[in-house]
């Protein structure tokens, strides 16, 4: 992506060029549909004064033949040129779209934290949108509307050459008033589409968050707050819309005072028989038929500075580049079952210190717990490890490596990490399990789903496998997402396992049997979990105690207790809490 680079040199080179061909084509077609009006403006003057006047037979049946035969040229030009156009444009649209949607998903997690979905949604729809149309309408409007323009003022000039100079007498007093309106045009065309984020913004809370609106009674309060956006968003596109139509409106004006001039000169000629009614028609209708196409050319730059507004915010994107990414000569993966060791890291959230110095090993093919109160680093750790974020200083080692020297696609491909929050897509129970995969075999799908218990619910349901998860996995419980996340991470036999409060949503008989699905899951692989509830991490091969971004003790649960500490006054507190519920 190169800043600096004109709009329309930016759309060609990236989207248009590889539609030349069909471009080129509809152009063509653009020119024939255009240079129509200009014939049939001519065929005015002979249907006048050779049909009309002097009654020639000949000439009724030529003039009313070539009519005919424009109208036809006309009318399969127009099809053909809107049919070609409109498949280049979907397919431009869903070439930008696509860019745009994988250079985002690209991005580092830190952008997508400061720009909100809604924001975001709005420009890989409606801005690719914006944008396909107008570039449209800007080749429409050279290849058809302004061939016709030229046409038909040629047809005017041949006529009179001074009828035509009255009639153009005031499009100098337009140039001024049209650039104000372009940049004007401009400026409420970007707020418009500001304010258009912002309402798909609003509109992904609220449907992502419907059930605590219910609860807290803030429906009318969800619904002003979009109300308020609606409006600032009517008046901004009413505005833009204001601007965009002064250029044709002062064409009009224009328009109409050449006209009067015309009538006044040419009137005058026409008593005094120096002029013909049939030469007087043809250039009355060669103006006439200039109008529309005009009128279209002068909103067209309201129409482009619109679409200048949307290139600017999907451009904007284009130029973020992700800082998190693979070295350029990437070091091969160590071999082995994976050894973590985190050293000295640091890492801080703008002035908000987050990992202090913090070391730790999780040993190769052992189960490392993490716990600690909430806000002491456990899941900055998980999004270090995986290179979501890199420390300000320190180092994370996989068997000996820096993860930083290791490709990043092949360093995620390490491990499985399922959370408290499975993220489940609104499809099938099956694609969600497989996410595209196509090589495995019905018996390693029917393995993975009886280890992560998905068998026991799948079958009371209407189509089995392929029932809907509904949107995020709406139509599942907690406890059966969270075993289709693990079905997942069996499915991807990674040696790595990273176990988020995996069960902590979860009610006891739902726990127990997740539970003991995480457990099939971690055997043989280097496994590190965040546990709220300690109870579920008695049997870890070591437990890592984390206070404030630190590593303040580790150790086996007997001797942590034993010891005395933060972790035993956690566990002390969970015992007595669990003894009391």
């Amino acid at each position: 992506m190169r800043q600096n680079d004109s709009h329309i040199r930016w759309l060609w080179r990236d989207y248009l060029s590889r539609h030349k061909g069909k471009i080129a084509l509809a152009f063509i077609f653009m020119v024939i549909e255009g240079s129509m009006l200009a014939v049939l403006s001519r065929l005015i003057q002979p249907m006048f004064d050779q049909v009309f006047l002097e009654g020639s037979q000949t000439a009724l049946i030529w003039v009313g033949a070539t009519i005919m035969t424009v109208f036809f040229i006309r009318a399969v030009s127009s099809a053909a040129q809107k049919i070609t156009m409109t498949n280049v444009i979907q397919r431009s649209a869903r070439d930008m779209r696509s860019d745009l949607l994988r250079h985002l998903l690209y991005l580092d997690s830190s952008y997508h934290q400061t720009h909100p979905p809604g924001q975001l949604i709005e420009r890989v729809q409606s801005d690719v949108q914006v944008i396909n149309r107008s570039w449209a309408a800007l080749l429409v409007g050279v290849g058809r509307d302004l061939i016709a323009v030229v046409a038909l003022f040629s047809v005017a000039l041949s006529i009179d050459w001074a009828w035509t100079l009255i009639a153009l007498i005031g499009i100098p007093f337009m140039i001024a008033p049209s650039l104000l309106a372009q940049r004007y045009v401009r400026k409420r065309a970007a707020r418009a589409r500001l304010l258009a984020g912002r309402m798909a913004t609003r509109l992904d809370e609220a449907f992502h968050g419907v059930n605590p609106i219910k609860l807290n009674a803030l429906e009318d309060y969800q619904g002003d707050q979009f109300d308020a956006l609606s409006d600032q968003r009517v008046k901004a596109e009413v505005r833009a819309v204001t601007g965009q139509a002064m250029v044709p409106a002062l064409i009009d004006i224009m328009t109409g005072i050449g006209f009067l001039g015309v009538m006044i000169y040419g009137g005058g000629e026409i008593i005094s028989g120096e002029k013909t009614v049939g030469e007087f028609m043809a250039f009355f209708t060669a103006m006439s038929l200039t109008f529309e196409p005009l009128r279209r050319l002068g909103q067209m730059s309201g129409t482009w500075q619109m679409a200048a507004a949307s290139m600017d915010r999907v451009r904007e994107i284009f130029n973020v580049a992700p800082t998190l990414v693979s070295p350029s000569d990437p070091i091969a993966l160590p071999d082995g079952q994976p050894n973590l060791v985190l050293s000295d890291v640091e890492l801080q959230y703008d002035e908000l210190p987050v990992l202090r110095g913090l070391s730790f090993e999780a040993e190769a093919g052992k189960t490392t717990a993490l716990v600690g109160a909430s806000g002491a680093g456990k899941s900055t750790i998980f999004n270090v490890l995986t290179r979501l974020i890199d420390p300000h200083s320190g180092s994370v080692t996989v068997n000996g490596a820096d993860i930083t020297s290791l490709d990043i696609g092949a360093l995620r491909g390490l491990y499985s990490v399922v959370t408290q929050d499975a993220a489940l897509f609104d499809d099938t129970i099956r694609e969600n399990i497989l996410l595209g995969r196509e090589d495995v075999p019905s018996e390693t799908l029917a393995r993975v789903m009886d280890a992560a218990h998905i068998t026991d619910f799948v079958e009371k349901l209407p189509n089995d496998l392929d029932s809907e998860a509904g949107p995020r996995g709406s139509n599942l419980s907690g406890g059966q997402r969270q075993r289709v996340a693990i079905a997942r991470a069996l499915l991807r036999e990674t040696p790595i396992l990273l176990l988020d409060e995996a069960t902590s949503a979860l009610d006891t008989k739902s726990e127990a049997i997740v539970q003991e699905a995480l457990e099939t899951l971690s055997k043989g692989r280097t496994t590190l979990v965040i546990a709220h509830r300690l109870s579920t991490v008695r049997n870890a091969d070591k437990i890592v105690v984390m206070d404030r971004g630190k590593v303040v003790d580790e150790g086996t649960h007997e001797a942590l207790l034993e010891r005395g500490g933060i972790y035993a006054d956690l566990y002390r507190m969970q015992f007595s809490e669990d003894a009391h519920a």
